[in-house]
């Protein structure tokens, strides 16, 4: 039996339904992946599923003893205390009382303790307590710090284990990633594996995303639907959809055109008319004004400057520390115009400090930086200080003017803003209304209306929908100038970047060649021959430098790799086809009240057309190389 069911679920915010009958089941041990644009209803949908709204309409039904958990997106306001309180809210009023004997016992009031022991052994506390700190323990949290005082990713470590603490069976995580730097992500990639429930996330990291999904449910124009498989399977299939749609749209209005010109014939025509026809028409009309369009996709530019000088920025021999922690120890680097830098490291390591030092806002402890001529620079600050909240978002971006000029065309500010998907009543609201991910968009709406030829982001892919991030690299990759860019999103960093500097720790700065995925593997190398050379007594040497590697030629494919290579698509096509249709028939809640063995053969001849597949691209990609 499923953990959790949706039966015809309904919820509006005013408009068409955000969610619209909307049929979902969940299983044990399931890692489902919840896409869509934003604005689309994730976190609505989470949020009826973890009982903090109720549908419009609609069944949301759970297994018995069933515990559902979530870990909200923002740390709310009003969390104070020190994290082993904030982990024991997890467990309501008697986790208050957990914490209060905690707070009793260190100040060793006696009289407290007394009390507040009668009161957790009457309602059987110490097992949670046990809990509690056993949480506190695996998640590696400093139990006695105050919890305001942590930083961005400990701060979400510790709402993680706010959520444990109910022992749930389903973990809702809304965004996990946001704030969280690369270590940490591979950590909490590590433990929700690990996870002994089911999972439910929301997530803007395709790395993330790829390595945890075994399902994809996605929202869209209210309609929710399940792709079984991984990630890349549900982008090749959702394609497939999407084209058989826009071909269905355009059959259907082509007849509809027919008929409306049918209906307008003259006297003659009306006299003979089939009304039954008249009826179908009527039935047409009102089926095209139900239909929702695909939401518009942002269609961004940079207004780009003139070229600056070949040198953009060189640094030589900086060093820089703060209360006596040394972040850059005689660190020198030089970036030319074109190059597209990819800055990495731990939250705390000293990213901005190295920003703030390359752009010349920050004079270092010792060293010296040089820019180039003529340099103008756009910032996109991780924190969107460059908003003002006193102005609506068209203001936010016209700074007193009704249009701006991009790359010698000149565009009203509220078609303008319509690229980055504002209508214009929206570009006429305050920007105190604006979720995350638009207040993002209206900072890169801002950014790219400024002439530029060095580009400075900081975190730019937070609370961006996947389609908006894809535009933005496509955007990045045909960028002039300079990128400098500090991003937590390994895949944003592969697509964007073609050199990375790594704050390595102890002061120093690496610098590689090639994206997040090139320095991981030129670190293992490194680090392999280090162990190599030292095994076998040689002095160490720099094998993380970039190898020329000899390009093997192409070999001619046999008769029978031939034959394999042409039979291949109709065979990924049958798998696909049929990985479809039984998608399809568990999405049906009638198929789980079948005997469970049946839905265990099921769901394993489901995973067997997967690795088929899988296998069949594998081997299609080996003979097309």
């Amino acid at each position: 039996m499923s953990l959790l069911q949706l039966q015809r679920v309904d919820y509006s915010i005013g408009g068409p339904l955000l969610l619209d009958h909307v049929d979902l089941s969940i299983e044990a041990n399931e890692r489902v992946c919840i896409v869509g644009r934003n604005g689309a209803g994730k976190s609505t949908l989470m949020k009826l599923i973890a009982g903090e709204l109720s549908p419009d309409d609609g069944e949301i039904r759970f297994q018995s003893g069933v515990v559902a958990a979530r870990m909200p997106q923002e740390v709310p306001q009003d969390t104070h205390g020190n994290v082993f309180d904030v982990v024991a809210q997890g467990l309501g009023d008697l986790g208050e009382i957990l914490a209060n004997y905690h707070h009793a016992l260190d100040a060793g009031d006696m009289d407290k303790l007394g009390a507040l022991q009668t009161q957790i052994e009457a309602r059987g506390g110490w097992d949670l307590d046990r809990r509690v700190n056993q949480i506190v323990e695996q998640l590696e949290l400093p139990g006695n710090s105050d919890f305001s005082a942590l930083s961005g990713g400990m701060k979400r470590r510790v709402l993680l284990g706010q959520a444990l603490a109910r022992k749930p069976d389903i973990l809702l995580l809304d965004e996990p990633t946001n704030h969280l730097d690369i270590d940490a992500i591979a950590w909490l990639e590590g433990f929700l594996k690990a996870f002994a429930g089911s999972l439910i996330f929301i997530t803007h990291d395709r790395s993330f995303l790829r390595s945890l999904a075994t399902r994809i449910v996605e929202i869209d124009r209210g309609q929710v639907t399940s792709w079984p498989g991984d990630y890349d399977n549900y982008l090749r299939r959702r394609e497939e959809r999407l084209h058989a749609e826009a071909m269905e749209n355009a059959r259907f209005d082509k007849l509809l055109a027919q008929e409306e010109v049918w209906i307008r014939q003259g006297i003659k025509a009306r006299r003979t008319r089939n009304e039954g026809r008249v009826r179908a028409l009527k039935a047409m009309r009102n089926e095209r004004s139900q239909r929702r369009e695909l939401g518009g996709n942002v269609r961004m530019d940079v207004a780009q400057a003139q070229a600056g000088g070949r040198k953009v920025i060189e640094a030589t021999h900086v060093s820089q520390g703060y209360a006596g922690r040394i972040l850059l120890d005689d660190v020198s680097t030089t970036i030319m115009r074109g190059d597209r830098v990819g800055i990495i490291g731990p939250n705390g390591a000293g990213k901005s400090t190295l920003l703030k030092i390359l752009l010349g806002e920050l004079k270092p402890q010792h060293g010296e930086v040089n820019l180039g001529t003529n340099l103008q620079i756009a910032y996109f600050d991780q924190h969107r200080s460059q908003l003002d909240e006193s102005m609506t978002v068209a203001e936010n971006v016209g700074m007193g003017t009704d249009f701006v000029e991009i790359n010698g065309a000149r565009k009203h500010i509220i078609g303008y803003l319509q690229d980055f998907l504002f209508t214009p009543e929206r570009a006429r609201a305050p920007i105190t209304r604006l979720s995350g991910g638009e207040r993002n968009r209206l900072l890169l709406a801002k950014l790219f209306a400024q002439p530029s030829n060095l580009l400075v982001m900081d975190e730019p892919t937070n609370d961006l929908d996947v389609e908006t991030l894809e535009l933005l690299e496509e955007l990045l990759g045909d960028y002039t100038g300079t990128l400098l860019l500090v991003s937590h999103d390994r895949d944003f960093l592969d697509n964007a970047v073609t050199s990375t500097l790594v704050l390595e720790g102890n002061g120093k700065l690496g610098e590689y060649v090639g994206g997040y995925s090139d320095w991981l593997r030129q670190r293992r190398t490194a680090t392999a021959q280090a162990q190599q050379d030292s095994a076998a007594g040689k002095p160490a040497t720099n094998a993380a430098a970039p190898a020329s590697a000899a390009v093997a030629p192409k070999k001619r494919l046999s008769f029978k790799d031939q034959r394999e290579l042409e039979q291949l698509p109709a065979r990924i096509e049958q798998l696909e086809s049929e990985i479809a249709q039984r998608g399809e028939a568990m999405n049906d809640p009638s198929f789980f009240q079948q005997p469970a063995a049946k839905i265990t053969e099921a769901n394993a001849k489901l995973a067997e057309l997967q690795r088929q597949l899988d296998a069949a691209y594998a081997r299609w990609s080996e003979l097309d190389a």
